[in-house]
Parts: C-alpha cells; structure tokens; sequence
C-alpha cells in the first residue's frame, strides 16, 4: 500500500486519518461486488484523468499483486469491454458531473453479455468518485512526488517535526494497525519496484511515445482577478475564479511535463475537462438543488442498500471531516468555525453546480479570499495543474495542518458532489 506521503498529510487530523483508512481497505480490499483486479485497474482509470501518477503507480503494483492481467496495463483496448465500457462515466464523473444521466446508467446496466450489475456499478462509481477526489488530495497536498516509476518531484509534503508519524495516531489501535501493514507492504515493495519498472517499461513499449511536452510558463494576465467572486443573479447564477490564469501547470524544474504520454493510455478523450458550470445556459444544464436529493435522504440508503456498509463508512468520513476542530483558521477570518467550513464546502459544491437554498452565497465572498478560492478551485476542478507556488501562496500565516484541513474539506465535498449526481441518475433509472 504506497500510501505513506497520503497517510502523513492526514496524520495531522489522526482521527480523520483512521476513518479514510477503513474506508480505503474496504473499498479495495474486503468483499464487494467486484473482483479485486478490476477495482485497481478501475482506481488506474480514474486517477489519469488527473494525470496523478502517484495513485496510477500505487494501483498498477497492486493490481499485478491482485492477480490481473499485465495486457490490461497496455491501455483501454486491451481490457474486456465491459470495463472500457466504464470510461464514459469515469470522465463525466471526474469533470462535468451534472452531465451525467440515467442513459448512461442504463447502457451500462442493459448491453447484452457485457452488462453490468447494479451492485456492481455501485461499487465502481464510489472508487470512481473516491479516487477523483484523492488525486484532488494528492495534488493539493503535494503529495506526487517521486514513487519509484517516474513520479514527479515538484512538490515535496512537509513532516510532521520532531513528531513520530506512530504518535501522532497513538490511541488508535485500528489506524496503527493498518499503517504497520501498509508499512510492510511498502518495504515489500520496494524489493520488487526493479522488476517491476523493466516489466512496466515492456508493457507499454508499444503505447509510450518520446515526444516530450513542454510548456511555456503561462504569463500572469492582468484580469486574472477578474471572476473570483461568487456573485448571485435572480438567487441562481454563480461566477467562479478561473484558476488557470498566471498559474503554471505541474513540471520538472526543466519545464517539461512528466507523465503525460505514459498514462494517455487510459483514458479516451484526454481534452474532455471541466467547465464553468456556472457560464453555461441553464435551459440546458439545470441546477441540482439539495433540498431534492441530498445525501443524507437518498444517497446514503441508496449506495448502502445496493453495497452493504459503504453507505456508513462513506456517512462517517463525511461526518468526520465536518468534526474536525478549525477555531484558528475561522478565528483569523472573524467568524464561527462551522460558518467558515460551510463557506468552504458549499464554494466547492456550487461549482459543480450543487445548491442549497438555505444559504446565502454572498457569505463566501466574505469569508474566503481570493487566493484562497483559487486555490480551492484549482486542486477541485483542475488539481493536476497544481503547483508548489500555490500551496506557499495561500495563507501564508496558516499552518501546515490548516491547510491540510482545507484539502480534506475539498477531497470530501467534491467526492459527495460525484456521489449525488451518480446515485440520482441510478435513481431516476430505477424509477
């Protein structure tokens, strides 16, 4: 389990930690409707939407230890169909989630020997939408370093100190646990990353390309505050911060982009990204409003129903997440701390055009700077274009493991915003 730099960053929050552990094992590793293969090639599928090659590395090792087929890790044309048949709603889901409908459920659930359970669409939209949400973490926390396969190493995740990783989850049986197998598996790992790497290299001898890409650091434009506030038209139009403008993407210090031709592999229509959800016409995209599916009154029951217990593992790590104590970060903005973590997740929310009506948008603009929700907005939306001088950037004055918090804020709210488009359209195709 490579998890260690992941595992590090959320020690800062060591209960939080052992909820997203639980959660991790049962996805990957407990009985489920899937067969353990697929799910890590499902979590490789969902991750190079991203470009993260450090969970695409962690899942390709895992998968080969799972027993799958190393012809798989050639690309998408050499898997069974009915698993290719997946990456439409995998890149809907990673960017442009209100698109998808119960068509594409249906597709999926009804074409002939290649069909698929609803059980088992289950299971692979929550590894879907969880692993979106931890390439959001990975990035946002820097945690895509260098894993041994030609990860990159721009961004480098601060240590906890003179605090012992061990200590900071002592009392927590569970969570240690789970870290002294991952640590096992890690040592194990690196035993066998040498012949791993040379199998990995003729696995995709006939996929990798030699060009190498670079990009020109994209000049800062004078309008790049232009759009960063959340306005509010006719209590429905939402305006957002266009994160791309002055920042440059994530490359080597010599500029060129690593990784990009490597994992184009497993993914299909590699220039399909987000959109501002809040430019597009409304006649034609309509506003998911929480008041008529939430989470708590449909989701929940329905995930749990269809695959036993994630329902709660999913209910708590959400719950957890709203727990975690933040009076410094909201002290420093003059405000209560459960005011400033609502500011935060309904922001990440309205972006993929979820809204709640009992909320006052004009509030964010109040709370939140705007480096700030550029931030947010990049790691949620576009994460593998972040990059370190954005991290130093935001809240200079704020700890480390505040701005952790903020991106377990951004990891959890964006998966939940999968989720509730994902299991409305199954709704609506059972009813």
């Amino acid at each position: 389990g490579r998890l260690e730099a992941v595992t590090q960053q959320m020690g800062y929050h060591p209960q939080y930690l052992d909820s997203f552990l639980k959660t991790q094992h049962y996805l990957m590793h407990m009985d489920g409707p899937l067969p353990f293969d697929c799910r890590h090639y499902i979590a490789i599928m969902a991750a190079a939407r991203h470009q993260c090659r450090y969970l695409v590395n962690l899942h390709v090792l895992q998968f080969l230890r799972a027993g799958g087929d190393p012809q798989w890790l050639r690309g998408l044309e050499f898997i069974p169909p009915k698993l290719r048949n997946l990456n439409e709603i995998n890149k809907i889901l990673a960017h442009r989630p209100w698109l998808i409908t119960k068509e594409h459920i249906e597709k999926l659930l009804k074409i002939s020997e290649w069909s698929w359970s609803l059980a088992e669409l289950v299971h692979a939209v929550v590894l879907l939408a969880h692993c979106h949400a931890l390439a959001s973490f990975v990035f946002g926390c820097g945690c895509e370093q260098d894993e041994g396969l030609g990860g990159r190493g721009s961004l480098k995740p601060l240590s906890l100190g003179n605090q012992c990783f061990c200590e900071a989850t002592a009392g927590n049986s569970y969570s240690q646990e789970l870290l002294r197998i991952n640590r096992k598996r890690s040592l194990d790992s690196c035993m066998e990353l040498d012949s791993l790497r040379e199998r990995m290299q003729r696995i995709h001898v006939e996929t990798e390309g030699r060009d190498e890409m670079r990009l020109l650091q994209q000049e800062r434009e004078e309008g790049e505050g232009q759009g960063a506030e959340v306005g509010v038209q006719d209590g429905r139009q939402l305006s957002t911060a266009d994160p791309s403008a002055g920042l440059s993407p994530l490359a080597d210090t010599d500029g060129v982009v690593t990784g990009a031709t490597n994992l184009a592999c497993y993914m299909q229509d590699p220039d399909f990204g987000y959109q501002d959800f809040a430019r597009r016409d409304e006649d034609q995209t309509q506003v998911f409003r929480v008041q008529d599916y939430s989470w708590e009154d449909h989701g929940f029951s329905l995930v749990n129903r269809l695959y036993s217990d994630i329902g709660h593992l999913l209910d708590e790590k959400f719950r957890m997440v709203d727990g975690l104590q933040s009076s410094a970060m909201a002290k420093r903005q003059g405000c209560e701390p459960s005011v400033f973590k609502r500011g935060i997740w309904n922001y990440i929310h309205c972006m993929f055009g979820i809204r709640y009506d009992d909320y006052d948008y004009a509030e964010v603009n109040q709370l939140l700077e705007r480096m700030l929700k550029v931030y947010i907005k990049t790691v949620t939306c576009y994460p593998e274009k972040t990059n370190s001088e954005m991290f130093d950037r935001f809240w200079k004055q704020f700890k480390h493991s505040e701005k952790v918090h903020v991106n377990l804020l951004i990891l959890e709210a964006r998966m939940q915003a999968e989720l509730l488009y994902a299991l409305q359209a199954i709704t609506q195709y059972m009813i």
